[in-house]
């Protein structure tokens, strides 16, 4: 069991969350409950599901709950891609948005991949 606090990949991943919190205030009131809440839900997801690995007890369950955590990175990515070329999302806001789940996913990719690799030398 892990202090979610203090992975860099939850800290960016909760940094993340906020920043899309504060680009779809902005967005048109008859997307609240479409786009906004789901764009929202998969930003939220990120943080929270690393948040609930750490609380795992096993490498292996932790790993599951990172993967999860990628998926919805790439849920994220896309709805991203979708508000901007919808016109929800200036340039610049969906530049930064897009660099920060990039980078999100490959802290993922590699957290991910030390973990199998641990597990596999424990089995």
């Amino acid at each position: 069991m892990k202090d979610f606090r203090t992975l860099k990949v939850w800290q960016k991943a909760h940094q993340f969350a906020l920043a899309v919190y504060k680009a779809t205030t902005l967005f048109p009131r008859e997307e609240l409950y479409g786009l906004t809440s789901q764009i929202r839900r998969s930003s939220m997801s990120i943080p929270t599901n690393i948040a609930e690995g750490a609380g795992r007890f096993t490498d292996k369950d932790f790993a599951r709950f990172l993967q999860i955590s990628m998926g919805s990175a790439s849920e994220a990515e896309y709805q991203l891609l979708l508000a901007y070329d919808l016109g929800f999302l200036e340039d610049e806001v969906y530049r930064k948005l897009h660099s920060q789940v990039e980078e999100i996913k490959r802290m993922l990719a590699s957290f991910l991949k030390t973990l199998r690799r641990k597990t596999k030398t424990h089995l």
